[in-house]
Protein backbone atom coordinates (compact mmCIF):
# COMPACT_ATOMS: atom_id res chain seq x y z
CA UNK A 1 0.00 0.00 0.00
CA UNK A 2 3.18 2.85 1.00
CA UNK A 3 5.15 1.80 -2.37
CA UNK A 4 1.80 1.84 -4.64
CA UNK A 5 1.07 5.42 -2.65
CA UNK A 6 4.44 6.82 -3.00
CA UNK A 7 4.52 6.13 -7.07
CA UNK A 8 1.39 7.90 -7.16
CA UNK A 9 2.39 10.72 -5.33
CA UNK A 10 5.88 10.70 -7.52
CA UNK A 11 3.58 10.90 -10.34
CA UNK A 12 1.16 13.67 -9.42
CA UNK A 13 4.46 15.63 -8.55
CA UNK A 14 5.92 15.41 -11.55
CA UNK A 15 2.74 15.94 -13.87
CA UNK A 16 2.29 18.74 -11.57
CA UNK A 17 5.37 20.12 -11.78
CA UNK A 18 4.58 20.72 -15.85
CA UNK A 19 1.29 22.11 -15.74
CA UNK A 20 2.69 24.57 -13.52
CA UNK A 21 5.35 25.40 -16.43
CA UNK A 22 2.53 25.96 -18.78
CA UNK A 23 2.12 25.36 -22.75
CA UNK A 24 5.76 26.02 -23.32
CA UNK A 25 7.83 23.21 -21.27
CA UNK A 26 11.64 23.96 -21.28
CA UNK A 27 14.56 21.28 -20.20
CA UNK A 28 14.74 23.79 -17.19
CA UNK A 29 11.04 23.11 -15.98
CA UNK A 30 11.66 19.33 -17.54
CA UNK A 31 14.86 18.90 -14.88
CA UNK A 32 12.87 20.80 -12.34
CA UNK A 33 9.57 17.76 -12.59
CA UNK A 34 12.20 15.22 -12.62
CA UNK A 35 14.34 16.14 -9.66
CA UNK A 36 11.14 16.62 -7.32
CA UNK A 37 9.79 13.26 -8.48
CA UNK A 38 12.81 11.71 -7.97
CA UNK A 39 12.97 13.18 -4.51
CA UNK A 40 9.92 12.18 -3.58
CA UNK A 41 10.76 8.70 -4.47
CA UNK A 42 14.04 8.96 -2.36
CA UNK A 43 13.08 10.84 0.63
CA UNK A 44 9.91 8.00 1.07
CA UNK A 45 11.10 5.38 3.93
CA UNK A 46 9.50 2.38 3.71
CA UNK A 47 12.67 0.91 5.79
CA UNK A 48 11.83 2.96 8.67
CA UNK A 49 8.05 1.31 8.74
CA UNK A 50 8.98 -1.82 8.33
CA UNK A 51 11.99 -2.02 10.68
CA UNK A 52 9.96 -0.25 13.43
CA UNK A 53 7.93 -3.03 14.78
CA UNK A 54 10.16 -6.01 14.54
CA UNK A 55 13.45 -4.33 15.45
CA UNK A 56 12.02 -3.28 19.05
CA UNK A 57 10.45 -6.83 19.44
CA UNK A 58 13.57 -8.18 18.66
CA UNK A 59 15.45 -5.85 20.93
CA UNK A 60 12.46 -6.20 24.11
CA UNK A 61 12.27 -9.51 23.90
CA UNK A 62 15.96 -10.05 23.75
CA UNK A 63 17.29 -8.24 26.97
CA UNK A 64 14.26 -9.72 27.74
CA UNK A 65 15.75 -13.22 27.43
CA UNK A 66 18.96 -11.75 28.99
CA UNK A 67 16.93 -11.00 32.20
CA UNK A 68 15.25 -14.45 32.57
CA UNK A 69 12.25 -12.91 30.54
CA UNK A 70 10.48 -15.14 27.91
CA UNK A 71 7.47 -13.20 25.74
CA UNK A 72 5.84 -15.20 23.53
CA UNK A 73 4.63 -13.02 21.49
CA UNK A 74 4.07 -9.88 20.49
CA UNK A 75 0.31 -9.43 21.47
CA UNK A 76 1.38 -9.55 25.08
CA UNK A 77 3.10 -6.76 24.89
CA UNK A 78 -0.66 -5.29 24.33
CA UNK A 79 -2.13 -7.38 26.83
CA UNK A 80 0.27 -6.29 29.65
CA UNK A 81 -0.41 -2.58 28.40
CA UNK A 82 -4.48 -2.98 29.41
CA UNK A 83 -4.40 -5.55 32.53
CA UNK A 84 -4.93 -3.73 35.80
CA UNK A 85 -5.46 -6.13 37.92
CA UNK A 86 -3.17 -9.42 38.83
CA UNK A 87 -4.11 -12.57 40.98
CA UNK A 88 -0.94 -14.02 42.65
CA UNK A 89 -1.18 -17.20 43.25
CA UNK A 90 0.36 -17.66 47.28
CA UNK A 91 2.50 -20.98 47.63
CA UNK A 92 5.49 -20.62 45.55
CA UNK A 93 4.15 -16.96 43.94
CA UNK A 94 4.03 -15.20 47.32
CA UNK A 95 6.10 -17.52 49.16
CA UNK A 96 8.48 -19.62 48.93
CA UNK A 97 6.64 -23.09 48.78
CA UNK A 98 9.25 -24.50 50.61
CA UNK A 99 6.71 -25.25 53.43
CA UNK A 100 8.22 -27.07 56.90
CA UNK A 101 5.92 -29.61 59.32
CA UNK A 102 5.25 -27.26 62.35
CA UNK A 103 3.38 -30.08 64.49
CA UNK A 104 1.42 -33.33 64.33
CA UNK A 105 -1.56 -33.87 66.51
CA UNK A 106 -3.04 -37.91 66.96
CA UNK A 107 -6.64 -38.75 67.54
CA UNK A 108 -7.18 -42.01 69.18
CA UNK A 109 -4.56 -45.28 69.09
CA UNK A 110 -2.98 -43.68 66.70
CA UNK A 111 0.49 -41.82 67.49
CA UNK A 112 2.06 -38.72 66.29
CA UNK A 113 4.20 -40.86 64.71
CA UNK A 114 2.19 -43.17 63.27
CA UNK A 115 0.44 -40.35 61.18
CA UNK A 116 3.68 -38.69 60.16
CA UNK A 117 4.63 -42.30 58.97
CA UNK A 118 1.53 -43.01 57.41
CA UNK A 119 0.66 -39.36 55.88
CA UNK A 120 4.39 -39.17 54.41
CA UNK A 121 4.32 -42.69 52.47
CA UNK A 122 0.66 -41.79 50.56
CA UNK A 123 2.00 -38.08 50.26
CA UNK A 124 5.43 -39.12 48.90
CA UNK A 125 3.34 -40.29 45.29
CA UNK A 126 2.05 -36.24 44.83
CA UNK A 127 4.05 -33.45 43.72
CA UNK A 128 2.06 -31.00 45.35
CA UNK A 129 4.19 -28.08 47.58
CA UNK A 130 2.07 -30.09 50.52
CA UNK A 131 2.57 -33.38 49.81
CA UNK A 132 6.09 -33.15 49.15
CA UNK A 133 6.95 -31.40 52.74
CA UNK A 134 5.27 -34.05 54.30
CA UNK A 135 6.67 -36.55 52.65
CA UNK A 136 10.08 -35.11 53.27
CA UNK A 137 9.16 -34.63 57.02
CA UNK A 138 8.29 -38.17 57.46
CA UNK A 139 11.51 -39.49 55.45
CA UNK A 140 13.73 -37.17 58.08
CA UNK A 141 11.50 -38.58 61.03
CA UNK A 142 12.03 -42.23 59.92
CA UNK A 143 16.14 -41.37 59.89
CA UNK A 144 15.92 -39.26 63.01
CA UNK A 145 16.71 -35.99 63.82
CA UNK A 146 19.41 -34.37 61.95
CA UNK A 147 22.22 -31.88 63.25
CA UNK A 148 19.87 -28.97 63.35
CA UNK A 149 17.19 -31.22 65.12
CA UNK A 150 14.64 -29.64 62.19
CA UNK A 151 12.19 -31.36 60.17
CA UNK A 152 11.57 -29.48 57.31
CA UNK A 153 10.73 -29.96 53.55
CA UNK A 154 14.17 -30.63 52.43
CA UNK A 155 15.13 -33.39 53.97
CA UNK A 156 13.82 -36.03 50.80
CA UNK A 157 15.62 -38.67 50.37
CA UNK A 158 16.55 -39.42 54.22
CA UNK A 159 15.05 -42.37 54.89
CA UNK A 160 12.63 -45.17 53.51
CA UNK A 161 8.63 -45.12 53.99
CA UNK A 162 6.21 -47.83 53.09
CA UNK A 163 5.54 -48.34 49.86
CA UNK A 164 1.72 -47.32 48.56
CA UNK A 165 -1.13 -48.83 45.66
CA UNK A 166 -3.98 -47.56 44.29
CA UNK A 167 -2.94 -44.41 44.61
CA UNK A 168 -5.17 -41.67 43.40
CA UNK A 169 -5.67 -37.83 44.00
CA UNK A 170 -7.52 -34.84 43.45
CA UNK A 171 -6.03 -31.49 42.56
CA UNK A 172 -6.48 -29.03 45.60
CA UNK A 173 -8.10 -31.54 47.54
CA UNK A 174 -5.71 -34.43 48.85
CA UNK A 175 -5.06 -38.08 48.38
CA UNK A 176 -5.87 -41.37 48.88
CA UNK A 177 -3.98 -45.23 49.08
CA UNK A 178 -3.32 -48.00 50.93
CA UNK A 179 -0.60 -48.46 53.06
CA UNK A 180 0.07 -51.28 54.74
CA UNK A 181 -3.20 -52.76 54.39
CA UNK A 182 -5.25 -49.85 55.48
CA UNK A 183 -6.24 -47.32 53.22
CA UNK A 184 -4.59 -43.42 54.22
CA UNK A 185 -6.86 -40.37 52.81
CA UNK A 186 -5.00 -37.12 53.51
CA UNK A 187 -6.14 -34.01 52.55
CA UNK A 188 -8.76 -30.70 53.20
CA UNK A 189 -11.94 -31.20 55.24
CA UNK A 190 -13.64 -31.13 51.28
CA UNK A 191 -11.67 -34.36 50.75
CA UNK A 192 -12.44 -36.64 53.70
CA UNK A 193 -16.57 -35.49 53.10
CA UNK A 194 -16.02 -36.49 49.49
CA UNK A 195 -14.66 -39.72 50.73
CA UNK A 196 -17.59 -40.42 53.42
CA UNK A 197 -15.31 -39.12 56.08
CA UNK A 198 -16.94 -36.76 58.89
CA UNK A 199 -14.66 -35.59 61.85
CA UNK A 200 -16.54 -35.83 65.03
CA UNK A 201 -17.22 -31.70 66.97
CA UNK A 202 -13.81 -31.96 68.62
CA UNK A 203 -11.82 -33.54 65.97
CA UNK A 204 -12.69 -30.58 63.76
CA UNK A 205 -12.13 -27.87 66.77
CA UNK A 206 -9.01 -29.28 66.98
CA UNK A 207 -8.13 -28.35 62.98
CA UNK A 208 -9.69 -24.71 63.74
CA UNK A 209 -7.22 -24.41 66.33
CA UNK A 210 -4.59 -25.77 63.53
CA UNK A 211 -5.28 -23.50 60.87
CA UNK A 212 -6.33 -20.49 63.41
CA UNK A 213 -2.61 -19.88 64.49
CA UNK A 214 -1.59 -19.67 60.48
CA UNK A 215 -0.60 -22.82 59.65
CA UNK A 216 -1.72 -25.31 56.84
CA UNK A 217 -3.64 -28.15 58.14
CA UNK A 218 -4.25 -31.14 56.48
CA UNK A 219 -6.21 -34.05 57.69
CA UNK A 220 -5.05 -37.80 57.83
CA UNK A 221 -7.39 -40.71 57.93
CA UNK A 222 -7.18 -44.13 58.38
CA UNK A 223 -9.52 -46.64 57.21
CA UNK A 224 -12.66 -44.11 57.03
CA UNK A 225 -11.69 -42.50 60.81
CA UNK A 226 -9.99 -39.54 61.31
CA UNK A 227 -6.58 -40.51 63.00
CA UNK A 228 -4.68 -36.90 62.82
CA UNK A 229 -3.86 -33.45 61.35
CA UNK A 230 -0.33 -32.32 60.45
CA UNK A 231 0.09 -28.56 60.59
CA UNK A 232 2.76 -27.12 58.20
CA UNK A 233 3.93 -23.44 57.41
CA UNK A 234 5.59 -21.65 54.62
CA UNK A 235 7.58 -18.53 54.58
CA UNK A 236 7.23 -15.42 52.80
CA UNK A 237 10.14 -14.84 50.04
CA UNK A 238 12.17 -11.62 50.44
CA UNK A 239 11.45 -9.98 47.89
CA UNK A 240 7.66 -10.31 47.59
CA UNK A 241 6.22 -7.08 49.27
CA UNK A 242 8.61 -5.11 47.27
CA UNK A 243 7.77 -6.69 44.33
CA UNK A 244 4.07 -5.79 45.25
CA UNK A 245 4.69 -1.88 45.63
CA UNK A 246 6.10 -2.18 42.24
CA UNK A 247 3.22 -3.65 40.92
CA UNK A 248 0.62 -1.23 42.45
CA UNK A 249 3.27 1.34 40.69
CA UNK A 250 2.18 -0.37 37.15
CA UNK A 251 -1.10 0.62 38.08
CA UNK A 252 -2.31 -3.24 39.18
CA UNK A 253 -4.38 -3.81 42.02
CA UNK A 254 -3.18 -7.27 43.37
CA UNK A 255 -5.49 -9.92 44.92
CA UNK A 256 -3.64 -13.00 46.76
CA UNK A 257 -5.50 -16.28 46.00
CA UNK A 258 -5.05 -19.58 47.75
CA UNK A 259 -6.42 -22.56 48.56
CA UNK A 260 -5.00 -22.42 51.86
CA UNK A 261 -7.43 -21.12 54.77
CA UNK A 262 -8.29 -17.69 55.44
CA UNK A 263 -6.06 -17.70 58.15
CA UNK A 264 -2.48 -18.20 56.93
CA UNK A 265 -3.74 -15.92 53.95
CA UNK A 266 -4.26 -13.04 55.85
CA UNK A 267 -0.84 -13.01 57.46
CA UNK A 268 0.85 -13.76 54.68
CA UNK A 269 -1.14 -10.77 52.49
CA UNK A 270 -0.45 -9.16 55.70
CA UNK A 271 3.14 -9.21 55.42
CA UNK A 272 3.10 -8.32 51.79
CA UNK A 273 1.11 -5.20 51.64
CA UNK A 274 -2.40 -6.43 49.84
CA UNK A 275 -6.02 -5.05 51.29
CA UNK A 276 -7.86 -7.62 53.31
CA UNK A 277 -10.57 -7.23 50.77
CA UNK A 278 -8.25 -8.20 47.92
CA UNK A 279 -7.68 -12.05 49.96
CA UNK A 280 -9.33 -14.89 48.29
CA UNK A 281 -8.79 -17.86 50.54
CA UNK A 282 -9.47 -21.47 50.27
CA UNK A 283 -9.72 -21.51 47.08
CA UNK A 284 -9.95 -25.16 44.98
CA UNK A 285 -8.00 -25.04 41.66
CA UNK A 286 -11.33 -25.27 39.31
CA UNK A 287 -12.44 -21.97 41.76
CA UNK A 288 -9.16 -20.40 40.15
CA UNK A 289 -10.51 -19.92 37.06
CA UNK A 290 -13.97 -18.97 38.36
CA UNK A 291 -12.33 -16.07 40.45
CA UNK A 292 -10.58 -14.96 36.61
CA UNK A 293 -14.23 -14.99 35.27
CA UNK A 294 -15.88 -12.87 38.18
CA UNK A 295 -12.99 -10.29 37.91
CA UNK A 296 -13.54 -10.32 33.87
CA UNK A 297 -17.41 -10.20 34.21
CA UNK A 298 -17.00 -6.86 36.62
CA UNK A 299 -14.85 -5.35 33.84
CA UNK A 300 -11.19 -5.91 34.94
CA UNK A 301 -8.46 -6.66 32.37
CA UNK A 302 -6.94 -9.81 34.68
CA UNK A 303 -3.36 -10.90 35.01
CA UNK A 304 -2.90 -14.09 36.81
CA UNK A 305 0.98 -15.42 38.19
CA UNK A 306 1.65 -18.61 39.17
CA UNK A 307 3.82 -21.57 39.33
CA UNK A 308 1.69 -25.43 39.71
CA UNK A 309 -0.17 -27.50 37.92
CA UNK A 310 -3.60 -26.45 39.74
CA UNK A 311 -2.53 -22.39 38.03
CA UNK A 312 -2.39 -23.49 34.96
CA UNK A 313 -6.19 -23.52 34.02
CA UNK A 314 -6.23 -19.88 35.29
CA UNK A 315 -3.15 -18.93 33.40
CA UNK A 316 -4.76 -19.97 30.13
CA UNK A 317 -7.89 -17.92 31.18
CA UNK A 318 -6.88 -14.78 32.23
CA UNK A 319 -6.14 -11.78 29.81
CA UNK A 320 -2.07 -12.53 30.55
CA UNK A 321 -0.86 -15.36 31.91
CA UNK A 322 2.29 -14.74 33.87
CA UNK A 323 4.47 -18.39 35.17
CA UNK A 324 6.85 -19.12 37.37
CA UNK A 325 10.32 -20.79 35.68
CA UNK A 326 10.49 -22.77 38.95
CA UNK A 327 6.97 -23.90 38.20
CA UNK A 328 5.60 -27.04 36.37
CA UNK A 329 5.96 -27.52 32.60
CA UNK A 330 1.73 -27.11 32.42
CA UNK A 331 1.99 -23.65 34.36
CA UNK A 332 4.29 -22.52 31.57
CA UNK A 333 3.22 -23.97 28.38
CA UNK A 334 -0.40 -22.11 29.77
CA UNK A 335 1.19 -18.87 30.03
CA UNK A 336 1.89 -15.70 27.84
CA UNK A 337 5.15 -14.72 30.06
CA UNK A 338 7.27 -16.58 31.76
CA UNK A 339 10.13 -15.76 34.50
CA UNK A 340 12.94 -17.97 34.80
CA UNK A 341 13.38 -17.56 38.52
CA UNK A 342 11.14 -17.38 41.42
CA UNK A 343 11.26 -14.14 42.67
CA UNK A 344 7.85 -12.16 41.96
CA UNK A 345 10.20 -8.93 41.43
CA UNK A 346 10.83 -10.61 37.87
CA UNK A 347 6.65 -10.51 37.69
CA UNK A 348 6.93 -6.68 38.13
CA UNK A 349 9.70 -6.70 35.55
CA UNK A 350 8.53 -8.33 33.16
CA UNK A 351 5.25 -6.12 32.86
CA UNK A 352 7.54 -3.06 32.76
CA UNK A 353 10.25 -4.47 30.14
CA UNK A 354 6.86 -5.32 28.44
CA UNK A 355 5.27 -1.76 28.69
CA UNK A 356 8.66 -0.08 27.71
CA UNK A 357 9.16 -2.45 24.86
CA UNK A 358 5.58 -1.84 23.12
CA UNK A 359 6.09 2.00 23.88
CA UNK A 360 8.97 2.00 21.63
CA UNK A 361 7.55 0.53 18.84
CA UNK A 362 4.91 2.97 18.53
CA UNK A 363 7.65 5.47 19.23
CA UNK A 364 9.54 3.94 16.01
CA UNK A 365 6.05 4.23 14.44
CA UNK A 366 5.35 7.79 15.06
CA UNK A 367 8.60 9.30 14.18
CA UNK A 368 8.67 6.96 10.69
CA UNK A 369 5.30 8.31 9.53
CA UNK A 370 5.71 11.84 10.82
CA UNK A 371 9.08 11.58 8.80
CA UNK A 372 7.33 10.58 5.46
CA UNK A 373 4.65 13.50 6.36
CA UNK A 374 6.80 16.04 6.48
CA UNK A 375 9.78 14.80 4.11
CA UNK A 376 7.17 13.99 1.35
CA UNK A 377 5.27 17.57 0.54
CA UNK A 378 8.60 18.94 0.87
CA UNK A 379 10.19 16.85 -1.55
CA UNK A 380 7.02 17.28 -4.01
CA UNK A 381 7.17 21.22 -3.61
CA UNK A 382 10.44 20.91 -5.28
CA UNK A 383 12.34 22.24 -1.73
CA UNK A 384 14.96 19.00 -1.53
CA UNK A 385 17.83 17.79 -3.51
CA UNK A 386 17.49 14.22 -3.96
CA UNK A 387 21.31 13.79 -2.59
CA UNK A 388 19.86 15.15 0.61
CA UNK A 389 17.00 12.96 0.79
CA UNK A 390 18.90 9.74 0.18
CA UNK A 391 20.79 10.92 3.10
CA UNK A 392 17.34 11.70 5.40
CA UNK A 393 16.36 8.62 4.35
CA UNK A 394 18.88 6.49 5.30
CA UNK A 395 19.02 8.58 9.04
CA UNK A 396 15.74 7.99 9.45
CA UNK A 397 16.16 4.21 9.29
CA UNK A 398 19.24 4.16 11.52
CA UNK A 399 17.45 6.53 14.11
CA UNK A 400 14.57 3.85 14.30
CA UNK A 401 17.07 1.02 15.32
CA UNK A 402 18.87 3.41 17.34
CA UNK A 403 15.50 4.04 19.57
CA UNK A 404 14.83 0.42 19.49
CA UNK A 405 18.25 -0.37 21.02
CA UNK A 406 18.12 1.82 24.00
CA UNK A 407 16.08 -1.44 25.32
CA UNK A 408 19.29 -2.98 25.86
CA UNK A 409 20.04 -0.95 28.85
CA UNK A 410 16.59 -2.12 30.61
CA UNK A 411 17.18 -3.11 33.99
CA UNK A 412 20.46 -2.18 34.21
Amino acid sequence: MFVPAVLAIAAVTFGGWLLAAGPAVSDADLRAAFTAAVAVLVIACPCALGLATPVGLLTGTGRGAQLGILIKGPQVLEDTRTVDTILLDKTGTVTTGHLAVDGTTAFGTVTPADVLRLAGAVEDASEHPIARAVAAAARSAERGPDHSGATTATGAGAGVLPAVVNFRSAPGGGVQGTVEGRLITAGRTGWLQANGIVPDTAQLEAFSRAEGSGATAVWLAVDGEPAGIISLRDTVKPGSAAAISRLRGLGLRPILLTGDNAAVAAQVAAAVGIAPEDVFAGVPPEGKVEAVRKLQAAGATVAMAGDGVNDAAALAKADLGIAMGSGTDVAIEAADLTVMGNDLGQVAQAIELSRRTLATIKTNLFWAFFYNAVGIPVAALGMLNPMIAGAAMAASSVLVVANSLRLRSFGK
